[in-house]
Order: C-alpha cells, then structure tokens, then sequence
C-alpha cells in the first residue's frame, strides 16, 4: 500500500516564536521517523506529508493515496484535530485513526463527560464555564460540586493548564484560577469534583467490538512529583517525578477494563488510544479522559511506555494500529460495494 504521513512538526513552531507548552502536543522528528520506519517495515511505501498546508497542495495537485497514518494535532481552535480528517473525508481518502465527529467531541473534555454521564459511565460530578461571570450561577445550579475541585482548560492535551493549584479548595482560589485558565487558553473551563483515588492510564487498540484493552498502567507520584497530579511539569521531567506499573489486581482491573470498553465505544473512537482514570473515595474508578489521537514517540508518550512495560516494540505498536485500520477501512469498502 502507499501510506501517507501527516503530523505536526514541533520544531516548525518553536522556530517561529510558540513556547515549549503552547507546541507540547506536536511531534518530534524521531516520532515520524520511528512510525515510517515501521510502516516500511510492514512491507508498504510510506510519504512523510507533514500538516494541513502541505498535505492541500499535493491533494490539489492530484497526489493521492491508500491510506493516511495522521497524527497531526493542528494548533487552532477547539476542533483542531479534526481539520485533516475532514479534508481527507472530503477526498474519500481513509485514515488512521477516529473521525471527525470524535475528535472534536473528545478533544472538548465537557463534551466528552456529557457523553459518558449519559451512558452511564462513572465519572466526577462536573461543569463547564465560558466566562467567570458565570461561576456563582453555576454553582448555585449544580449541587453535586463540593469542595475539593479541580480545574481545567476544557480543551488542552499533555497536561497543559494543569498544575499543582488545579485542585482547589475555596470559592476565591476557584475563582482567580478560572479567571486564569480562561484568560491564558482563551477557551472554557472545566469544573469538577476532584477525585483524591489512584491514577490510571489505559491503552485501547481496535475498534468497536474488536476493541481490546492492551493494558492498565498505575501512575505512581515521587516525593519530587507536585501535589499528586499528572500536570504539564510532572508529565515533562516524568523521569525524575513518576514511576509507572501495570496494574495486576483483577477485580480493579476488571472494573477498569469495563469502564475503558464501554466509554471507547460509547464515544466510537477508532484503531487505538488511551484512556485515564481515577478512583473516587471509595475506591471505585471513575473515567477522566480520552485520548482518541495519543502520543506515539519512540520513548517518552504514554502509550509506548505502556507497550514497553507490555514487551510490545513501537515498530508492533505502530503496525497493531495500521493493521486495525485497513480492517475497518476494508470493512466500510465491503459495505459500500452492497450498498451499491
């Protein structure tokens, strides 16, 4: 197959003036590398495309191709991850990957939480606020908020936004972050009940009923670590702050698994992911997130770590999920041909 590569070179926008936190989500160079090397591997010819304005060119100048491995996370607006699955949609182009509808929704994590509050899926009490004038109404109309609260950009990856005041304590603290968070991110924040249990990051492969859970990885906090929390500071220097180990406890895992299959197909999120949980008081898990469009770098993203742990190589990491793809693309290509 001929296999395109598009993606979101960090590199291009440090060079042009955006910091380290506004550029944590694109990739690196050896992030492309590594993910065309094991699509060669697999036996097909890959094109590294990059972003949104490379990939229109080749597209208007009539280049074309099988499949598109994307994992480009745009910069812009709160459906940036979606911008090249429509343009490829438009093109009837197949891609790696969730569609355009769930990675616009999963992207808005109050969204996401509506979804999974409606499906009965258990997750912390939450709402969601555009402006700080709108905190006292809020609060007075959603009960189920107490103290403490943790706070959010509804719409930011790798832990940005987050730090060690996102868990508050006051209506004062509460308000001067809101205030914060929306006048740095310029987007809505996410209010919710903070839940004090363990930390857990899933991996998903698959899609729909062939969806699977690669594994369950605990997410320990060092003395080094600020507050107990996965922030943008701790997931960036995770080597000094963070120690990491597969959850082995079956009835834990068993809950875990039920929570992460129902919420991945809830949501219809497509070929892999990952999904974070957190236990509530009671012990009990709770769905924080996900991500539909996860990291990959050879080393540091947390699903590889996770596959690292699972003795899975990146190169069968990165095959597992093309191979899911074509699966599901040849599935929709059968479907066509009855349909017709």
């Amino acid at each position: 197959m001929k296999i395109g590569l598009t993606y979101d070179l960090r590199e291009d926008y440090l060079n042009t003036g955006f910091s380290l936190e506004e550029t944590a989500e694109l990739d690196k160079p050896e992030t492309i590398d590594s993910i065309a090397a094991a699509i060669q591997s697999a036996g097909h010819t890959v094109e590294k495309i990059g972003g949104l304005q490379p990939l229109m060119s080749k597209l208007l100048k009539g280049k074309r191709w099988d499949l598109i491995f994307n994992i480009a996370e745009g910069l812009y607006g709160l459906a940036r991850e979606s911008t090249i699955p429509c343009l490829l949609d438009a093109y009837k182009i197949p891609y790696v990957f969730s569609d355009p509808v769930t990675l616009a929704t999963c992207l808005h994590k109050g969204f996401t939480k509506r979804i999974i509050h409606e499906l009965n899926i258990p997750t912390a009490p939450f709402d969601i606020i555009s402006h700080i004038g709108e905190l006292d109404l809020m609060l007075q109309r959603n009960k189920r908020l107490a103290f403490p609260l943790f706070v959010k950009p509804v719409a930011e990856g790798t832990g940005k936004g987050i730090n060690a005041k996102s868990i508050i304590h006051d209506m004062g603290t509460l308000k001067k972050t809101c205030a914060r968070l929306i006048r740095t991110f310029k987007q809505p924040v996410l209010i919710e009940t903070y839940l004090p249990g363990r930390e857990f990051t899933v991996g998903m492969i698959g899609t729909g009923q062939d969806a699977r859970v690669l594994g369950v990885m605990e997410i320990h906090f060092n003395a080094q670590a600020k507050n107990n929390i996965y922030s943008f500071d701790n997931k960036a220097t995770y080597e000094d702050k963070i120690e990491y180990t597969l959850l082995k406890e079956k009835s834990l895992l068993k809950k875990i698994e039920a929570v992460c299959l129902a919420s991945w197909r809830g949501l219809n999120c497509r070929d892999a992911g990952r999904i974070d949980i957190r236990c509530d008081q009671k012990g009990q898990p709770n769905f924080i997130e996900v991500n539909p469009l996860a990291g990959l770098h050879p080393i540091d993203s947390d699903l590889t770590i996770l596959c690292r742990m699972l003795d899975v190589p990146h190169e069968q990491l990165i095959q597992m999920i093309l191979t899911s793809a074509m699966k599901r693309t040849e599935k929709s290509r059968g479907l066509r041909k009855k349909t017709t």
